[in-house]
């Protein structure tokens, strides 16, 4: 049995490719509204990757337009954590 294909951040529900590319860099989303998903970090810098990011989703408290906040787990930073939701 295979396992299921993880969800690239950004990708469209309907898209049929919506699963991670080869070549590219990922770290996963853990917890919140985006818990499972992977987010393409292939072009940013190593100070990007150690902020984090604030990502639009509709699945947060703030509802439609809304970010939630993930940064790099310190033992482990292909895995960020969520931090909260904000506006």
């Amino acid at each position: 049995m295979s396992a299921p294909l993880r969800r690239v951040y950004g990708t469209a529900h309907d898209d049929p490719h919506p699963g991670p590319q080869d070549g590219h860099a990922y770290v996963e989303l853990v917890g919140g509204p985006l818990d499972g998903e992977l987010l393409d970090v292939t072009s940013w810098t190593e100070s990007e990757r150690e902020t984090g990011a604030y990502l639009i989703t509709e699945a947060g408290a703030y509802g439609p337009g809304g970010r939630a906040s993930y940064g790099p787990r310190p033992s482990v930073p292909q895995i960020w954590d969520w931090e909260g939701d904000g506006p």
